[in-house]
């Protein structure tokens, strides 16, 4: 997130009238037809938002993040855009939000009741919670941990591919933290169950928000020990050890995937050069 960024939530109708506007129509971001963001008045035949908030501010400036149903019909002039590319091609400190809006319209639309009694929840005042008036369970947005490996084997890397992927694109491994795990043990349990390989000597790399639907991304690398590769069933459609100089399709720059394949790369063909 762009240091220029405050994030808060409250009633959108309280935002100015120049606020960036991150409107979303199901799992897509209403965008105009160069791919800007809209103003209010290109909106305004959608009739009232489902969600409407503001989610920080951007250098004072008020973000305000709004949500219709999926398929909502829209003017001329907008279009629905895919969240994967409206990210890859939205300038870095504009995606930031982006990812921050979809995560907080998605919670706002889905804690409207407490999920223990049911009752119609209310916003706490000065912090991003739903508290139940009638039990008082508190509930704030919704945040998966998921650990990503990008295993070495002297110059090679373990990537892999899931079905879900775009053909040819190979990734490193990943896999959602499970309750009572420690982001270590996560990731000995995916790697052993995803490729059935061993491994140690973790880094931490960096981490990334991912809006699908509410991840934290935290990357690491990690060398080999043993064990042969042998593919999940119904995870892992091909993995391979692939050399820096022969590497296949690859994640969009836009992921954390991307960077710390890169960051590998580097390092290797630096230590190539270096003799």
């Amino acid at each position: 997130m762009t240091e220029d960024f405050l994030p808060l939530f409250s009633a959108g109708h309280h935002a100015s009238d120049d606020a960036l506007l991150f409107a979303y129509t199901g799992d897509e971001q209403i965008l105009r037809a160069d791919l800007t963001l809209p103003a209010l008045a290109d909106l305004a035949s959608l009739g009232p938002a489902g969600s409407d908030n503001i989610i920080g501010t951007l250098g004072g400036r008020d973000c305000r993040a709004l949500a219709w149903p999926r398929g909502t019909a829209l003017p001329d002039g907008l279009i629905a855009q895919g969240m994967r590319d409206v990210l890859t091609a939205q300038a870095a400190h504009i995606a930031s939000i982006t990812v921050r809006a979809r995560q907080m319209a998605t919670w706002d639309l889905h804690s409207r009741h407490c999920g223990a009694c049911g009752t119609a929840t209310f916003v706490v005042a000065g912090e991003p919670a739903k508290e139940c008036p009638n039990c008082g369970l508190r509930e704030y947005p919704r945040i998966a941990p998921a650990a990503m490996i990008l295993i070495r084997r002297g110059d090679r890397l373990l990537l892999a591919r899931s079905p879900h992927f775009k053909p040819g694109v190979y990734s490193a491994l990943a896999g959602f933290v499970e309750a009572g795990e420690s982001v270590e043990t996560c990731i000995h349990r995916e790697v052993l169950e995803e490729v059935g390989l061993k491994i140690d000597n973790l880094r931490y790399f960096s981490s990334q928000s991912w809006p699908f639907p509410h991840s934290l991304m935290l990357a690491f690398h990690a060398d080999y020990v043993s064990g042969d590769i042998v593919p999940q069933a119904d995870e892992i459609e091909d993995a391979g050890w692939y050399d820096v100089d022969a590497l296949p399709g690859l994640p969009a720059p836009i992921s954390i995937a991307s960077r710390l394949i890169a960051n590998a790369v580097d390092e290797i063909r630096a230590r190539r050069a270096a003799g």
